[in-house]
């Protein structure tokens, strides 16, 4: 069973802390059992103080870290030195000294300064929460920080941006070990969206739309049932009843993104599924997931996932096992 270790650090927040056990113990193949076991540790095993009005018990040192497949950095409160010197105080180093090399490192938010701090991150794409992006990037100037992204996928490194971007990037990890279907099913066990595109942008500032207007969510849910068939703007603003520039406005307001980036990212993630839970070939499937032609579809997945319908169908299909293929790294991951 793959093991996740949540590194507990003075300063935590307790959101962010708790989002590897809730994603990850939610996942579970066809017969029920799980796929990860994880536990949390800290540097001493001494109770760890939060970002909240509360301190929490974790009864482990940092001993977990040693035995670990994964290890999680959530989001912390700034200290010192990490946020000011760029450096990591005696107990984290000899903490973290107990991680293995090979090791898969993930940080939620301001845990990337963690990881930076101990070199992980060097040369290497990272991304954080869009608020302190400028003084990470200033800290840690062998960082290459794209600010603008929900998460960054570097193969055995991975970073995210604020709370919800680590839900985002844990069903991602669930997503690469298992495919869709494991990751679909725990996205519904945390009733959270099944997935948001990592290069999708962070929402900076984004105002939300006022009360009174009406929403592009029923939309949405039309188009979603309609995939295999032509979705022009004119259409979907008609279902709207909205002009199609009021459409186009509020529907970027809402999902960060236009209409059309929108149905394209379904689309993909449609034939993603039908990739690895059925036989049909990739000019049906990419029928089924509204792209016309397979030379469509092959262009879209080589732009989402970094390879073609057939090399990811390899590497995710499955044939009636239950303990599931594992995924490999999929290199357009990396740099989103």
């Amino acid at each position: 069973m793959h093991r996740v270790a949540v590194l507990a650090l003075p300063g935590v927040y307790p959101f962010e802390l708790g989002i590897a056990n809730r994603v990850f113990g939610s996942a579970h193949d066809r017969s029920g059992a799980p796929l990860y076991e994880v536990v949390t540790a800290s540097t001493d095993g001494a109770p760890v103080p939060t970002a909240g009005d509360y301190t929490i018990a974790v009864p482990h040192g940092p001993q977990p870290l040693s035995t670990a497949d994964t290890v999680v950095v959530p989001a912390v409160e700034a200290f010192a030195p990490v946020f000011t010197e760029g450096r990591l105080n005696a107990p984290l180093a000899a903490a973290l000294a107990h991680v293995r090399p090979g090791t898969r490192l993930v940080s939620i938010c301001t845990g990337a300064y963690v990881l930076a701090a101990a070199g992980h991150l060097d040369g290497r794409p990272a991304t954080n929460h869009w608020s302190c992006a400028g003084h990470f990037q200033r800290l840690f100037p062998r960082v290459a920080v794209d600010p603008d992204v929900l998460f960054v996928d570097d193969g055995d490194v991975l970073t995210s941006a604020g709370a919800a971007a680590g839900l985002d990037l844990c069903l991602h990890l669930v997503r690469r070990d298992h495919g869709s279907e494991v990751a679909n099913a725990t996205a519904r066990r945390c009733v959270v969206p099944a997935w948001r595109d990592g290069g999708q942008a962070q929402y900076i500032e984004r105002p939300m739309p006022a009360a009174t207007q009406t929403s592009t969510s029923a939309t949405r849910a039309w188009a979603l049932q309609r995939l295999d068939r032509p979705l022009p703007l004119e259409a979907l603003a008609r279902h709207a009843r909205m002009s199609v520039r009021t459409f186009t406005r509020r529907f970027r307001q809402e999902v960060g993104m236009t209409p059309g980036h929108w149905l394209v990212a379904q689309r993909v993630e449609l034939a993603r599924q039908l990739l690895e839970s059925t036989d049909h070939p990739v000019d049906r499937i990419a029928g089924l997931a509204g792209f016309g032609t397979g030379a469509s579809l092959r262009t879209h997945l080589r732009a989402s996932t970094g390879v073609s319908p057939d090399t990811y169908r390899r590497a995710f299909h499955r044939i009636g096992d239950p303990a599931h293929q594992r995924g490999v790294r999929r290199g357009a991951a990396a740099g989103r």
